[in-house]
């Protein structure tokens, strides 16, 4: 009976082990999917910050600047407007005449 006892006692040993191998085994596996995930992070945070650059140099590329387009806008503003009045100021005696 001593023989059982101690065979259940070295079952028992060997099972507690197996649990602790077991625990460790997904306490590491969670490190793993910890730090994979986090460098995933970091890699998608340097791809988004690469494109997002590559976007601005290509808007600044073709677009020019914000303060560039409004001074294109500008100018072409002040330049119709200054077509629009010499129009006015051209055709003001002919439109007058007509109406009165």
């Amino acid at each position: 009976m001593a023989s059982q006892t101690q065979g259940i006692q070295q079952l028992l040993a060997a099972e507690k082990r197996a649990a602790e191998k077991v625990a460790e085994a997904r306490k590491r596996k969670a490190r793993r999917l910890k730090q994979a995930k986090e460098e995933a992070q970091d890699e998608i945070e340097k791809y988004r910050q690469e494109r997002e650059r590559q976007f601005k140099e290509f808007e600044t590329k073709h677009m020019g600047s914000k303060e560039d387009v409004a001074a294109r806008i500008e100018a072409d503003t002040k330049v119709k407007i200054d077509e629009m009045q010499k129009a006015v100021n051209t055709h003001k005696e002919a439109v007058c005449t007509t109406f009165f």
